[in-house]
């Protein structure tokens, strides 16, 4: 599976063999975009803590290590159950109940967890998790209304809260990674005030 030689949201392009942005050879900008070097993070995430079990060592040793990439997609949503009156679901919802919905420019990391590979010395491969991205999530959210996009989500079905978009992506990407690729980590950001995560430990 390869990426595409260019983005049509984007218009980045492959660069091979040279490096992207983030220094990959290869590599393509994440559908979506990235912002400095913060799209391409070694450790564990957020809190800093270190992603590999083992030391630095060469590439390879049985070592895992973990690769963060973030991506950003924009996208409406609504809150609301169709069998409740307009006032249960406002007592319940809020503003989120709204018709027709709200949207929200919303951040995505995605970490994954592989043992590095004795030529390249990379954990995954970049360009191929952000083809996989880009087909299976951003290509379907991405300037839509979640609602009306996705049938888990459609009126009756579940609400899309962070926490079950998380859960989507999740089912959309685990079977969909090469064997040797693990997913451990998930974040979705609304906003500045408001994420919602899934942790491999977490089940």
């Amino acid at each position: 599976m390869r990426p595409p030689e260019d983005d049509p949201r984007t218009g980045a392009v492959r660069m091979t063999p040279a490096c992207d942005a983030g220094g990959r050879a290869g590599g393509t900008e994440p559908p979506g975009g990235t912002s400095g070097g913060a799209g391409r993070v070694r450790g564990g995430g957020a809190d800093g803590e270190a992603g590999g079990e083992g030391d630095g060592g060469e590439a390879g040793g049985g070592a895992a290590y973990r690769l963060e990439r973030r991506y950003r997609f924009s996208a409406s949503h609504l809150y609301r159950r169709p069998e409740w009156t307009d006032e249960e679901n406002r007592t319940r919802f809020g503003k989120c109940a709204n018709l027709p919905g709200h949207g929200h420019n919303y951040r995505l990391f995605v970490t994954v967890r592989g043992t590095l590979d004795p030529e390249t010395a990379f954990a995954a491969d970049l360009g191929q998790l952000d083809a996989l991205v880009a087909r299976l999530i951003l290509d379907r959210l991405d300037h839509q209304h979640v609602n009306a996009a996705l049938p888990d989500f459609a009126p009756g079905g579940v609400n899309p809260s962070s926490e079950a978009l998380v859960r989507w992506i999740r089912g959309q990407l685990v079977p969909a990674l090469p064997s040797e690729v693990a997913l451990v980590r998930l974040r979705l950001e609304e906003d500045e005030d408001l994420a919602a995560e899934w942790h491999l430990a977490d089940g």
